[in-house]
């Protein structure tokens, strides 16, 4: 039984992101690389208000906050046999797994956002989350509205993606299927067609990057495929930003290949969530349920331990 490793997308950053973190020198270095890259110091971010929901705050500031996390525990953890990204934490699983430096990154995360939110004029939209519905049930009400399934996290859990008019179609006849709805903090409609057109500016930047091959295998979010060469990398991670997100497919995986016991980077504990409730025999938890990162270290190896 081994270790697998999630990295989460953005919706749960808060101003205290890197109180934990930025405490610690390998941390505190992942951080001044990305400002490096930037130009800009994403702990200045933090001191901003709602900028930190925006796209091109957002993104590079999650995957700063996962690679400073992981800089820490990576030396304190067996090498886990497979990583998962969410939307953009799939980016970071490709630092995590040593394929590109933190800077490059921060530096990518930047062009992915910039590509989406200028993709985003043309065609604005926003997401929201539906649970208590099949599959087939939504993609016909998706069908009759103009609105896309952008992410399945559950056999009846989705985040369904599309304009505004769109969006209200499809609220109005999910709530009349009795289908519980979520509003999401997130104002481009991520993982729809609408975004196709973001997908070759980040393709481009991807293949202008120093991307390498990951060492650890990463699963990928359109398909749940295992990833472990360049060129898949770059059209999987591109592909994403208009494709459907195949979570729950991506867990199966990762349980397929002998995971069970797992760590959620920052922020937020939602994937670790959807896991325990998809399968009873695994052990799942976030980064921000342990006082300190030596917790997430002794709570692993205990874990480890009582699978072998």
């Amino acid at each position: 039984m081994t270790l697998a490793v999630l990295c989460p997308g953005q919706g749960a950053q808060h101003p205290a992101l890197f109180d934990q973190v930025g405490a610690h020198v390998e941390g505190a270095r992942v951080i001044d690389d990305a400002a490096r890259a930037l130009g800009e110091d994403p702990r200045a971010w933090l001191e901003q208000g709602d900028v930190i929901y925006h796209n091109a705050i957002a993104q590079p500031l999650i995957c700063v906050l996962q690679l400073a996390q992981w800089a820490w525990l990576r030396s304190q953890l067996p090498a886990p046999a497979a990583l998962a990204g969410y939307s953009v934490g799939e980016l970071a699983c490709y630092g995590v797994s040593g394929a590109l430096s933190a800077g490059e990154v921060a530096r990518l995360a930047r062009a992915r956002a910039t590509a989406m939110d200028a993709a985003a004029v043309t065609n604005p939209g926003g997401l929201i989350g539906v649970r208590g519905l099949s599959r087939p049930a939504l993609r016909r009400l998706c069908e009759a509205t103009r609105a896309f399934i952008a992410i399945a996290t559950g056999d009846d859990a989705f985040v369904v993606g599309g304009s505004a008019a769109a969006l209200d179609r499809i609220r109005e006849r999910c709530e009349s299927a009795g289908a519980k709805l979520t509003d999401l903090r997130v104002g481009i409609a991520s993982h729809t067609p609408l975004l196709a057109a973001a997908v070759d500016d980040f393709r481009i930047a991807l293949e202008r990057s120093t991307l390498a091959a990951p060492t650890t295998p990463v699963i990928a979010g359109i398909d749940a495929g295992v990833v472990t060469t360049r060129d898949r990398a770059i059209a999987t991670l591109s592909a994403q930003i208009s494709h459907t997100v195949e979570w729950s497919q991506c867990l199966d995986a990762l349980h397929e290949r002998g995971c069970r016991v797992f760590v959620e980077l920052g922020p937020g504990r939602a994937l670790s969530r959807i896991l325990r409730e998809r399968f009873d025999d695994v052990d799942a938890r976030a980064i921000e349920e342990f006082r300190d990162f030596a917790g997430v270290a002794r709570w692993v190896q205990r874990k480890m331990s009582e699978l072998t």
